[in-house]
């Protein structure tokens, strides 16, 4: 009688147990492997297999299944992505808002329009330009030489570079340029950096520029975008900006204009810019940019929200809290060289005039409070127009806020509150001789006025100053302007303390902000401020080639213009860029201006693949 084992041997051979022979067993071995396979289900067996399983074995079953699948799959897909390696890829298209409309994408037009400013950096290139780190770089300059003396600088051009429209680009065209541009009959407002500048064509392809005067930043005034001679040449001064080639420029930039859209009122509502495949640099990733112009912030926002747009070129901090779908944006807080004060016009008001007045109020300004509450934090607080804080450098604070310090100020120079309503005046002396009678002098009150533009930041500033300084007992009003109105005012110097912002430019060339010689129109020293020897410093500063120095003479400045106090430097904003978040290489920590953003929009990428390691 079989045992057990022999029983079990039976159920999977098939056959009944007896010790065999050798070769009976070969033979019974081969035949197993063909009743084997005759064995395996068939295909109506592994139909009705799922009938037969219970219902967790199904799920068992499932589960093998699909482990040995995934597994299957894994391997070769792990092996993939070990061997290669994400890289930019061609393609996509990406839309931002912006504000304001373009009207001159001409870089020798352009003045206060950032809608233009964005433009024209994308459509134009220049002998040299900005790199992500704000390093001044070579565009179509291929390279570039200074003289022993640091008066003449040779540029030497790209090898076949050609403007949109397939015209070879040379030096011809950069002597056009900047001779029209030296020509006060066109107008354009870059004139005054160029003034004493002689411009001479080498050959075809080298420019040489020689200067009267040593001028250490003045690589910075060759990032200018150049206008192609073949197309400008037959436009008169006095047509120059009716043309419409300031609308459908034809640049030799990345991106070429494609098209625009306007309004039932002649308005741009729309821009259209696709990837130029001749341009001399790095090709551009993204094929395809699209700018859509708005009227307001609000409108910005509002289309933001309604998915209109991808991203943002600029929003305020109040409105960027109130974004929906913020998610989708890679917000980026970029360091600009630029700073907002309050700019003392001794001219206009007699208070301003003693400075006792002045000091007073720097002490009376808690630059801190501005910060947080019209900043939100964004931005850092500036102490001097020599901007250290974005070159990471220690600032001092010349006046930190000590309101009580402030009143002792003015209770010393004799402005007092006899009537004790709140607000100072100048009490005279006594005079010396009591036998003489003094005709009784005009009441001299504390009495000032801010004016600034209608920008949220700046009318929110304005009333944060405004309860500052009548805490120590100035008379305070403040008049709000739109962007027209105070342009005017700064040209005429129409103001008695204007509250507005400066931008340097990477140089950080204080000369046009502080040299007397800028005081006027269109100069920019708001302050118009004067002192022979700030003069001496900055002009033999603007000469130092060796940036230590240079930073000395600079201190030197700073240290005699903090003394004489004739502005409250007040904060440097971040400038707050949101870009779409699909939007990668775009990275930056500093800017010259915010179009700046744009000088390497050939690396930005949508779009990826592998590529081998």
């Amino acid at each position: 009688m079989p045992n057990l084992d022999n029983q079990i041997d039976e159920f999977y051979t098939g056959s009944s147990y007896e010790k065999k022979s050798p070769d009976k067993n070969k033979t019974e071995r081969s035949g197993f492997w063909r009743r084997f396979k005759n064995s395996l289900p068939s295909k109506i067996q592994f139909r009705l297999l799922p009938q037969v399983l219970s219902k967790k074995e199904r799920y068992l079953v499932l589960s093998l299944l699909l482990a040995v699948i995934f597994s299957l799959l894994y391997i070769p897909l792990g092996f993939f992505y070990h061997l290669t390696k994400p890289m930019p890829d061609f393609g996509g298209s990406y839309t931002e808002g912006l504000l304001g409309a373009p009207q001159y994408i001409n870089p020798l037009l352009i003045q206060a329009n950032d809608a233009d400013r964005d433009i024209s950096e994308i459509i134009y290139s220049s002998l040299m330009k900005y790199d992500q780190s704000g390093n001044i770089v070579p565009d179509l300059a291929e390279s570039y030489e200074i003289s022993g003396n640091e008066l003449e600088y040779m540029f030497v051009l790209k090898n076949n570079i050609k403007w949109h429209d397939g015209f070879p680009l040379n030096a011809d065209d950069v002597v056009f340029t900047l001779n029209i541009l030296q020509n006060n009959d066109y107008g354009s407002i870059q004139r005054i950096n160029w003034q004493g500048v002689e411009v001479e064509k080498i050959n075809d392809h080298t420019i040489k520029l020689k200067l009267k005067n040593k001028y250490a930043q003045f690589l910075n005034n060759t990032t200018l975008g150049i206008l192609p001679k073949h197309l400008w040449e037959n436009v008169k001064p006095s047509l120059f900006s009716f043309s419409d080639l300031n609308l459908k420029p034809i640049g030799s930039g990345p991106y070429k204009f494609k098209k625009l859209k306007k309004d039932s009122n002649g308005s741009t509502v729309s821009y259209e810019l696709t990837a130029y495949e001749g341009y001399h640099g790095q090709k551009p990733f993204i094929k395809n940019l699209n700018f859509r112009f708005f009227n307001s912030e609000d409108e910005l926002a509002q289309a933001y929200n309604h998915n209109m747009i991808e991203g943002i070129g600029f929003l305020s901090i109040e409105k960027i809290k109130n974004l929906k779908f913020s998610q989708k944006l890679s917000p980026q807080k970029i360091k600009l060289p630029r700073y907002f004060a309050a700019f003392f016009n001794q001219n206009r008001s007699k208070a301003l005039a003693d400075k006792n007045i002045r000091l007073a109020l720097s002490y009376a300004t808690d630059k801190q409070e501005l910060l947080d509450k019209v900043l939100d934090q964004n931005g850092l607080i500036i102490n001097s127009p020599v901007l250290k804080e974005l070159a990471s450098q220690e600032a001092g604070q010349k006046y930190p806020y000590d309101k009580e310090f402030a009143k002792q100020i003015l209770e010393n120079s004799g402005w007092k509150d006899p009537d004790g309503d709140g607000f100072r005046e100048k009490i005279p002396e006594p005079a010396k001789n009591k036998t003489k009678t003094k005709e009784p002098e005009a009441k001299n009150e504390a009495v000032i006025e801010i004016k600034t533009s209608h920008s949220s930041d700046l009318s929110k500033a304005a009333e944060i100053l405004k309860k500052q300084w009548e805490e120590v007992g100035f008379k305070v009003s403040v008049k709000i302007e739109t962007l027209t109105e105070i342009q005017q005012s700064i040209r005429d110097r129409d103001y008695e303390i204007l509250l507005f912002g400066e931008v340097l430019g990477l140089d950080l060339d204080p000369y046009s902000f502080w040299h007397s010689s800028q005081k006027k129109d269109p100069g920019l020293n708001l302050a118009l401020y004067d002192n022979r020897s700030v003069d001496k410093i900055l002009e033999e500063g603007r000469q130092i080639f060796n940036p230590i120095e240079r930073n000395k003479k600079y201190e030197d400045f700073e240290k005699i213009l903090l003394e004489d106090a004739p502005t409250i430097f007040l904060y440097s904003p971040y400038y707050l860029y949101l870009p779409s978040k699909k939007i990668k290489g775009n990275a930056t920590e500093i800017l010259s201006i915010p179009s700046s953003r744009f000088d390497n929009i050939s690396q930005w990428y949508i779009n990826t693949k592998r590529v081998r390691k």
